[in-house]
């Protein structure tokens, strides 16, 4: 479902190097952690058609290939419902990989799972889908980049609680969104360390007050963005009836955007 949808364009085969900001793999969320340092987007390691959805359980290492949509995942659109490039069971690790362009759906997260070291170069849909059903369902999101995201980059759908940490986004309408409007609706917790934030953005978190949804932000770097136009937290009001979502204000209380002045440095 989706959540204060962008206007849709259409997607971008990429060619040539791409220059972007990206982070190093292994932080972990904490508050002493040093701000994001800007690396290399990583060159692939060969690439691979997907026609249809993998299926991933246990751990897959790509070695840095890149996949990209072909057939029923290749059109290159926005439109709802896409199948994912990736499938991921409850527990999966999936590490090393770039998602190319076409993108599709990106990935789906069926319960808990750990994405470590993923690139998406354009953005399809959204880059991951977290859907678990579980309030214990834990989502890991270690190092990587997205760009190109015309909407969302993460949509957090399920149950649990979703950490990024070490990322970089550029260019996107929101990083990580609550969904506002789907059928099933939770208490969503997401804790974000260590995000390097390049303009055009339109929002880093949305979440829904009236259904208990915290976002904690911390060591946060936006880049480009002299206006401070880039919204650090925005707060909605949720349904479960499809309906676009009213906004219910942005910045820090201390309950539903969890950040201060100090955890935000423009450059």
């Amino acid at each position: 479902m989706t959540s204060a949808t962008r206007p849709r364009t259409p997607r971008r085969t990429l060619t040539g190097a791409l220059a972007t900001l990206g982070l190093s793999v292994g932080m972990i969320l904490t508050t002493a952690a040093p701000s994001a340092q800007a690396a290399t987007w990583p060159t692939p390691n060969g690439s691979q058609g997907v026609s249809s959805t993998i299926s991933v359980s246990g751990t897959k290492d790509y070695g840095m290939k890149r996949l990209y949509g072909t057939g029923d995942l290749g059109s290159g659109s926005q439109d709802e419902d896409q199948g994912p490039i990736l499938k991921l069971s409850d527990g999966a690790v999936l590490k090393n990989v770039i998602i190319g362009a076409p993108a599709a759906d990106g990935i789906h997260c069926e319960g808990s799972c750990t994405l470590q070291n993923v690139w998406w170069e354009d953005v399809g849909e959204d880059a991951a889908t977290f859907k678990g059903k579980s309030s214990g369902a834990v989502y890991t999101v270690s190092g990587g980049g997205a760009k190109e995201a015309s909407d969302k980059v993460f949509q957090f759908n399920g149950a649990g609680t979703l950490n990024v940490s070490n990322f970089a986004v550029q260019n996107f309408g929101t990083f990580v969104r609550s969904c506002g409007n789907c059928s099933s609706q939770y208490k969503r917790t997401i804790n974000l360390n260590s995000i390097e934030v390049t303009w055009k953005g339109g929002r880093i978190a949305g979440i829904n007050t009236n259904y208990g949804d915290s976002a904690t932000l911390r060591n946060i770097t936006i880049v480009g963005d002299s206006s401070k136009k880039i919204v650090p937290c925005q707060k909605y009001i949720g349904n479960n009836t499809g309906k676009e979502p009213s906004s219910n204000g942005s910045g820090p209380d201390g309950t539903y955007c969890k950040y201060s002045s100090s955890d935000i440095t423009y450059r």
